[in-house]
């Protein structure tokens, strides 16, 4: 019956403090409100951000908690207020909830909702679970389309709209533009992919893995550039002969590779921090003011999901090259081992599947 919930128990991954995890049993979520809904999971991931939660760095989360904010599943459960999904229908939950009413809503911020945002394995239980509670689920879901590549749905969920909301969008991507962005892991490569929507005269990726910048360079990227070597503003300069680029994407989040951007902007150019920063940067303001600078930065809304997703289905956009591994979801273990050592491991995203 609609509305119902059943109980009982499922496998869920918990946070139990920093660099404590475990696979274990967990009761399984019901309907708490009108308009909730009951997913199956079938496909998740791992994001850098989970990573970030283990280590201790997210003190909002707290031991307990089932994390990921990633999934594509089947509706299992609906509560009576929901609408626009039914039992047995395959969706995303996108990583950010809305409610489409508060002001921030209306606005498109719905990383700001008043009663959502970004809550899912944060401030509620999450997605790295047999079943995950979804709230606001008309609002906060999308219909996969028949023929889709379910694990190529989990890419628009958050890296997609990461990279093209807060990289390619804020950063004011144009045709002709000369484009740097500075981390090849998956949000970089998210706005890799989604800059190309815009024809930029050249597209660089710096990174110090090889292998991520092989990957670059075959998703789209006019040119690569090992870091590691601490001459990559160097470089850019000669690629661009000695103005820098028009816009310097950040999307690593720590202090040299926000500088680094800094390093390589044009006079006119824009800064889009896409990186989640666990520290202060240095602003270079006594440069930057004087070289008309613009620096955006933010939270993904995922208000471009439903557009990407059309990119998608009229293959216009693979985002299946961002996936490396595959694990059941039962080996969720093996895929953090893999995805902690990313660069060892030649690991970009991996999917769970149920």
């Amino acid at each position: 019956m609609k509305g119902m919930s059943y109980g009982g128990s499922m496998k869920a991954l918990v946070y139990h403090g920093p660099r404590k995890k475990a696979w274990e049993d967990v009761p399984k979520p019901t309907i708490q409100k009108p308009g909730d809904v009951i997913i199956k999971v079938t496909r998740t991931t791992i994001c850098g951000t989970d990573l970030h939660i283990l280590q201790g760095h997210v003190p909002t989360v707290t031991d307990g908690r089932i994390i990921g904010h990633e999934a594509v599943g089947i509706v299992d459960e609906v509560g009576p207020a929901v609408r626009l999904f039914k039992k047995g229908d395959l969706v995303m939950a996108s990583c950010i909830t809305s409610c489409g009413r508060c002001p921030y809503c209306k606005k498109q911020l719905y990383s700001h909702c008043e009663v959502g945002g970004w809550i899912l394995g944060h401030t509620i239980d999450g997605v790295q679970a047999e079943y995950a509670r979804i709230p606001h689920a008309d609002t906060s879901m999308y219909h996969v389309p028949a023929g889709q590549d379910p694990g190529s749905m989990v890419m628009l969920v958050d890296i997609l709209p990461t990279g093209f909301e807060i990289g390619v969008q804020a950063g004011k991507v144009e045709p002709g533009k000369t484009v740097a962005i500075v981390g090849g892991g998956p949000v970089g490569m998210s706005a890799l992919l989604t800059a190309q929507f815009y024809a930029p005269s050249k597209l660089i990726m710096i990174d110090l893995d090889d292998n991520r910048l092989a990957l670059a360079k075959k998703a789209g990227a006019t040119d690569v550039i090992n870091s590691g070597d601490g001459k990559a503003a160097e470089k850019v300069m000669e690629l661009t002969g000695g103005i820098g680029v028009d816009v310097a994407m950040e999307a690593v989040g720590i202090p040299p590779t926000f500088q680094l951007c800094q390093d390589i902007v044009a006079p006119g150019g824009n800064i889009a921090n896409i990186g989640v920063h666990g520290k202060s940067v240095e602003l270079h303001a006594e440069k930057l003011w004087i070289q008309n600078i613009n620096i955006s930065m933010g939270l993904v809304n995922t208000n471009t999901l439903p557009l990407l997703l059309k990119t998608v289905v009229a293959k216009q956009l693979d985002p299946s090259v961002l996936i490396t591994h595959q694990f059941k979801l039962s080996e969720i273990m093996d895929a953090y081992e893999v995805f902690g050592k990313a660069a060892d491991n030649k690991a970009m995203k991996v999917i769970l599947s149920a």
